[in-house]
């Protein structure tokens, strides 16, 4: 067991008696606990396999290749229209996670026999992503905006051009486009950290509220 799991699971605010039964059915699988993107996360010979989360209406068991999951009980949820490879099984008491613990055993076994196979989530290409007309045309007025888009990671581009496409206005999009344009100029992700206090958003929201405090 990890020491850092321990403090996560003392702080918690709420679904403390329900991620500590998680925990349990985790370890009970023979997997390695550690802590990793602030949240505990349960090994198979150093892959990551699932992830205890909570969310103010739920917690979650996250199977990071949970796409390749037979899902043979439909419990499994896409965290969002955009995430390609994770998927959540999600509870609200701790009666749910009692009732279903064989299940959740049987998805995370699954889960580890799809590491042994050495499976992969085949994942979309930053190319197959729909580039907006409006960002192809701010490309045209601003080669230094095309090329620092070009210089970010291929995670990051994608993460721009899914936020970009998304409204059905096209002003919509041109707002998004300026409201994004210094972050990608100084080769920030969508959710990548300002103000240097933290890694990723939410902790960092640009305000620099923790300097001002």
């Amino acid at each position: 067991m990890n020491s850092k799991v321990d403090d996560y699971i003392k702080n918690l605010e709420k679904w403390q008696k329900e991620i500590k039964l998680l925990r349990k059915i985790a370890l009970e699988c023979n997997l390695i606990e550690d802590y990793k993107w602030m949240h505990p996360c349960y090994t198979f010979q150093k892959k990551n396999i699932v992830l205890l989360q909570d969310f103010k209406n739920y917690c979650a068991l996250g199977f990071v290749k949970g796409a390749l999951l037979s899902d043979s009980h439909k419990v499994l949820v896409k965290i969002t229209e955009n995430v390609q490879a994770a998927r959540q099984i999600r509870f609200t008491n701790l009666t749910e996670i009692a009732n279903q613990k064989t299940i959740i055993k049987q998805y995370i076994f699954e889960a580890i026999e799809i590491e042994k196979a050495g499976l992969e989530v085949a994942m979309k290409k930053t190319t197959d992503f729909e580039v907006p007309k409006e960002l192809t045309e701010a490309f045209e007025e601003d080669v230094t905006l095309k090329n620092a888009f070009n210089n970010l990671t291929p995670g990051r581009q994608r993460g721009y051009l899914l936020h970009f496409s998304k409204p059905k206005q096209a002003k919509t999009r041109t707002a998004r486009i300026k409201s994004c344009t210094n972050r990608i100029l100084n080769g920030k992700g969508l959710n990548d950290c300002v103000c240097g206090l933290s890694k990723r958003m939410p902790n960092c929201d640009g305000s620099h509220k923790q300097l001002n405090s």
